[in-house]
């Protein structure tokens, strides 16, 4: 419940995924403050790494649904129609701040033969936030929970920056503190009322996650 509740307050703008002060120390060992933004211009925040996450994500996404096709995964594949597949995307990204439903589909394996290369969960709670302009994600349930801050990018995308949150910690990492949390992903408007998270290479498991978003 704490973690729930924790993740409740960054979707209402809370300082998670916002690099720390020289000297300060990180989100987990301090109580949260409002949020001052640094940038509107996530390129200015965003790692090396996941910058080259998100220049990479299609290739990486070709990757992960071969790789899952190859294991016998084409069907379950195919049924999940566009949601899967990387070319759709509609204008007006940004879903309405409020309560969602988030399904979460880990596709290909940073370890075949040892982690499955398709892996679908039933469908949890998540929340879009917005305080002062500025829109949060939060999952809030689940042993894998990305948690942080969406920025304007194109007229298809907005881009995720922020932190996964494991098991039942209360509190999540700020960005950019450790590269085994940091996660950058892509969200796109699919449907009229309906949304996908895409994260390219997460640290652990998975080549690819793709949330799905239907409001609740």
């Amino acid at each position: 419940m704490a973690a729930i509740l924790f993740a409740l307050q960054l979707a209402s703008g809370l300082c998670a995924a916002q690099a720390p002060e020289p000297g300060q120390p990180s989100l987990a060992t301090r109580t949260p403050t409002p949020c001052r933004p640094l940038s509107l211009n996530w390129r200015t925040i965003a790692t090396e790494v996941d910058r080259r996450r998100i220049r990479d994500w299609r290739d990486d996404w070709v990757e992960a649904a071969d790789q899952a096709r190859a294991e016998g995964q084409a069907e379950a594949i195919a049924r999940e129609g566009i949601l899967l597949d990387p070319d759709i995307a509609l204008e007006n990204p940004a879903p309405p701040p409020g309560a969602y439903s988030c399904r979460v589909l880990k596709i290909g394996s940073q370890q075949p033969g040892q982690i499955a290369t398709f892996t679908p969960y039933e469908p949890r709670p998540c929340r879009i936030g917005l305080v002062d302009g500025r829109m949060t994600f939060a999952l809030l349930e689940g042993p894998q929970r990305p948690i942080g801050r969406l920025y304007t990018d194109n007229d298809l995308r907005l881009v995720f920056l922020g932190t996964v949150q494991y098991g039942d910690e209360v509190r999540a990492y700020q960005y950019g503190v450790d590269p085994e949390r940091d996660m950058i992903g892509l969200l796109q408007r699919i449907e009229a009322n309906r949304w996908r998270l895409v994260l390219p290479r997460p640290a652990h498991e998975s080549l690819l996650d793709v949330i799905e978003l239907t409001p609740r």
